[in-house]
This record gives structure tokens, C-alpha cells and sequence, in this order.
């Protein structure tokens, strides 16, 4: 007698799948990151890729530790988030911090931005950004001093009141963190996941319209915060998180704006140059608001009291 198949009942929303796993969808963001992981290299120097490493093992080893999973390489690696979540906190930390305070910085990620929370899929927050958050609070100073790659000598960013041409920030010959410097690189890995399928148009797009449409109204340079400061890397690779930004569509297009509004508010009137980090994260804590909010009444739906 054949066995009759399981039927699953979940709560919606339902989602079919063409097979792909969330590894395969993290290790498209690893080749995604690929051409601004070496040009940081190019650029910074070696210590550039002790940053990478003791971030990115950091983020692995302690995700390991915390699930109780290293019986194999392919257990260490698991589903890859960890993985991508150093990567990613590694390319927005400055080229001279010390490889210690990346590690310290993924191990906090891990911990306080995801396992806290009960792992993936359950974070509320960007992981990369919580522990870059918490880095730039418990250590200013060191995030907030810059190489210029071109001399090695100490010097301000674009935001910071630096002097350059919107030639070298599009290209990523400026001071500033590892991976956030070249505009054309970032770019070109977002047109990557893109078409790949791991992220839709309308948060980075929406994002970086409401950053081009409120600097010029608040009497900033669009060319300047578009192309400096991280702004890219956020909206391509930070904001368009699955597990931390909305499910609909609608719900995609307010959080983008948010995110975009925020982070030139926090640039123009904050003292801080950079507000790409808390704009994200801002907007994290409200995704289960604009869920509620913005998603669409399923067909036949009505109103319960």
C-alpha cells in the first residue's frame, strides 16, 4: 500500500521556491562582494585582509560554537550568513582598525545581532550593522580615522570635509572604510544579485531617490552622498536584508524612503558624517509595523473584530 503524502498546513505567506538554499543565496552575495573585498585589498594593503579574515572566521567560529556544529568544514560553513555577515561588517570597518576589534565586532554581530534573537531568520536587525554600531559607540576613534590609499597618510573622507573629485569617489581611490569606496564596484555586484534574483529593485532604488531628491533640498552635494560614505553598500547589500526588511511590495518602497530620509537627516544635522548605519537600523525596528501596515488583504478577507 503506497503511502498517501504529507499535507503541510503554515501560516501564509506562502512562498514557492525554485530549489535554491539559503546557501547558495549567501554565497552569491560572497561573489557579489568579490570586486570591492580586492580592490580593498589593492588599495589598503595587507592589513586590509587580516581585517577581512579575522572578521569573517570570527563571525563563523562563533556561530559554530553557539549551534554546536564543527564536525566538518561544510559544518562550519552551514547556511553561509555567518559568513557574509563578517564579510560584510569587514568592508565597512576603516582600512587601519585593528584586526582584534573586527573580531571583537563579529563576535558582538553574532551574538547580540542574531543568536540572541534565535538565529536566522528570527533577527530583527541587519547583523553586520549591529555590531558596526556597537563598534563605532565603544570605539569612536578607531572608526573614525582614515587612510588615504594613495600616501598611506591619515585624511578626512568626502563626508568628512575631504577634497575630492566625484571621478576618484565613483572609482574608490579616497579615504574610507574597506569596502564602501568604489561606487562602480558595489554597482556592479548589485547588478550581479540583481539578476541572480537575490534582491528586487525597489529598496536600493527607492533608497537612493530619496537620498537624491531631500540633499539637494537640505543644501548638500547629491553626487557627494550618493557616492561616499557607505551609502551604496547600505542600500545594495544592507537594507535589502530577506530576513530584515518587509515582505510587500508597498512595504519595500516606504522602508527604502525611510531609509534613504534618514540617513540624510542624520548626515546634514547630526554630528556624526555617516548615517547609513543607524538609518537601516531604524528602520529594522519598524518592518513588523509597515508588514501589519502595508501588506495586502488576501482575496475574501474580512475585518475581525
Amino acid at each position: 500500500m503506497s503511502q498517501e503524502p504529507e499535507l503541510v498546513i503554515t501560516d501564509a505567506p506562502h512562498l514557492i521556491t525554485d530549489g535554491d538554499s539559503t546557501d547558495l543565496v549567501m554565497i552569491d552575495v560572497i561573489i557579489a562582494l568579490i570586486p570591492a573585498t580586492l580592490a580593498s585589498v589593492y588599495l589598503f594593503g595587507l592589513n586590509s585582509v587580516r581585517i577581512i579574515l579575522a572578521s569573517v572566521i570570527t563571525a563563523m567560529l562563533i556561530e559554530a560554537v553557539v549551534l554546536q556544529r564543527w564536525s566538518s568544514l561544510r559544518d562550519f560553513f552551514d547556511d553561509g550568513s555567518a559568513a557574509v555577515t563578517g564579510l560584510l561588517l569587514a568592508l565597512t570597518l576603516p582600512p587601519d582598525v585593528s584586526p582584534f576589534l573586527a573580531a571583537v565586532g563579529a563576535a558582538l554581530a553574532i551574538i547580540l545581532g542574531k543568536m540572541m534573537l534565535g538565529g536566522l531568520g528570527n533577527n530583527l536587525f541587519n547583523p553586520a550593522l549591529v555590531g558596526r554600531g556597537i563598534m563605532l559607540a565603544l570605539w569612536p576613534a578607531s572608526m573614525t580615522t582614515f587612510t588615504d590609499p594613495v600616501d598611506g597618510a591619515t585624511a578626512a573622507t568626502a563626508l568628512a570635509g575631504g577634497d575630492y573629485s566625484y571621478w576618484e569617489m565613483f572609482l574608490g581611490s579616497i579615504p574610507g572604510s574597506l569596502g564602501e569606496t568604489s561606487a562602480l564596484l558595489l554597482f556592479l555586484g548589485g547588478v550581479y544579485l540583481f539578476f541572480r534574483g537575490r534582491i528586487g529593485w525597489k529598496i536600493p532604488l527607492s533608497y537612493i531617490v530619496t537620498v537624491g531628491i531631500f540633499t539637494p533640498l537640505m543644501g548638500g552635494d547629491v553626487i557627494l552622498h550618493l557616492f561616499s560614505g557607505g551609502l551604496i553598500m547600505g542600500a545594495i547589500y544592507m537594507a535589502t536584508d530577506m530576513v530584515t526588511s518587509p515582505v510587500s511590495s508597498r512595504g519595500k518602497l516606504v522602508f527604502g524612503f525611510g531609509c534613504g530620509f534618514l540617513t540624510i537627516i542624520i548626515r546634514m544635522y547630526a554630528t556624526l558624517p555617516e548615517g547609513v548605519t543607524y538609518a537601516i537600523l531604524i528602520m529594522n525596528a519598524l518592518v513588523p509595523l509597515l508588514d501589519k501596515l502595508l501588506r495586502r488583504r488576501a482575496f475574501g478577507e474580512v475585518e475581525t473584530e
